[in-house]
């Protein structure tokens, strides 16, 4: 007989953490139709990163790591197919899980398999990210949350969100919104930032013409909850573009409210462009690397021990997995499981996805290697940021 014996005394409370309170929403609704062949027929955030992971899986793994129980996901594109990869990789850890919204309870109910039938859609189609949170308001601000932590699926970092939820909290902001400085030429393609000098932001224009700035949005926020409820409210009865960026943060500077900034001082990179995508693979391979093996998740057959490989037998500083076969030459690539090089084939400053195979004799440079065999070719890295051999 197995008995079970019950403690005498009464355990002691746990601790507050800084996620306590906070409802992490992420949003997830991009198509990859920027990255060509890349992402044709394949979600944005379930594209492969790092040999290691997907993109979605950044965000994912900074919140579990922060401390969150759950993430919400606000997904505008295929969000069964989307659901039902992420309740296969994440939902089996007891302590952290994805919650699926008007769809969690189907989810729940089937805990090894994505469920066979889920409830009928009943909202309209979002149409920008603040729609997302609006369709979804049921589930966002259940529980009376104090803060919303806002987070994207296609973004590269390592972070830990507890300092910007303890730092927002104390200034009593309406909105503490992330930031990094980057090269000028490149504001363009971001929502650019400007504070003052106690730290408030004074401007805020989602891709500017004509920068004025070199620091930009780096895509994470915390709201106040109650602040953030009354503005999509309001917003949603005016003629506007349903966006977090174009609209919500405006209109917050507009009407005076506080909002404050918090640096990213280590790497974060948004994944816009396929030879954006080329180039920060190549960054996991510089010394020191953008970010460690240990610091990427792994969700990709974690079974198998991806590593680092600075010399070997036909492989030179490059990301390999343990069942690579390779009959030819790596040097400076990002290889994913199932790789296979043939004979006499070279293969330079590329990325290889699951299952590649590289023909004999095969050479090529600066490209990704998709599943089924289609090469598509990357500008090639400037030498410039190339170590020296």
């Amino acid at each position: 007989m197995n008995i079970r014996s019950e403690p005498t005394t009464a355990p002691a409370p746990l601790a507050p953490r800084d996620t306590d309170g906070v409802r992490a929403v992420l949003l997830a609704g991009g198509e990859g139709r920027r990255l060509g062949p890349l992402g044709r027929g394949r979600l944005k955030p379930l594209v492969p990163f790092g040999g290691t992971a997907r993109l979605i899986d950044f965000s994912l793994s900074n919140a579990r790591r922060s401390g969150f129980r759950d993430v919400l996901l606000l997904s505008q594109y295929e969000e069964r197919r989307l659901m039902d990869d992420l309740h296969t990789v994440w939902n089996r850890d007891p302590g952290f899980r994805v919650h699926f919204g008007p769809y969690d309870e189907a989810y729940r109910g089937s805990p090894e398999v994505p469920p066979a039938v889920l409830p009928q859609r009943t909202w309209p189609r979002e149409r920008g990210t603040a729609d997302a949170l609006i369709t979804k308001a049921e589930h966002v601000f259940e529980g009376d949350p104090t803060e919303i932590l806002v987070l994207h699926a296609d973004h590269v970092y390592r972070f830990d969100y507890g300092d910007m939820i303890r730092r927002h909290r104390a200034s009593g902001a309406a909105l503490t919104v992330s930031y990094q400085r980057i090269e000028r030429r490149y504001v363009h393609l971001f929502g650019m930032v400007e504070f003052d000098a106690s730290g408030d932001l004074t401007r805020f224009v989602e891709k500017p013409a004509h920068p004025t700035s070199d620091l930009v949005f780096a895509a994470f926020c915390v709201f106040d909850a109650a602040i953030l409820r009354r503005y999509l409210d309001r917003l949603r009865h005016t003629d506007w573009q349903h966006d977090i960026s174009r609209d919500v943060i405006p209109a917050l500077l507009a009407d005076g409210q506080r909002v404050r900034g918090y640096p990213v001082e280590s790497h974060w990179e948004d994944i816009g462009t396929v030879d954006r995508y080329h180039r920060s693979h190549l960054g996991l391979l510089s010394r020191p690397p953008t970010l460690p093996l240990t610091d990427l998740p792994l969700t990709v057959r974690p079974e198998l021990t991806p590593r680092f490989v600075e010399e070997g037998d036909g492989v030179r500083s490059s990301i390999v997995r343990d069942d690579l076969v390779n009959h030819g030459l790596l040097d400076h690539c990002v290889t994913y499981p199932g790789v296979r090089i043939g004979t006499g084939a070279t293969v330079r400053d590329s990325v290889l996805l699951p299952g590649a195979r590289i023909p004999d004799g095969a050479r090529l440079e600066s490209v990704i290697v998709l599943e089924d065999g289609t090469v598509q070719q990357c500008d090639p890295e400037p030498a410039t940021t190339r170590a020296a051999p």
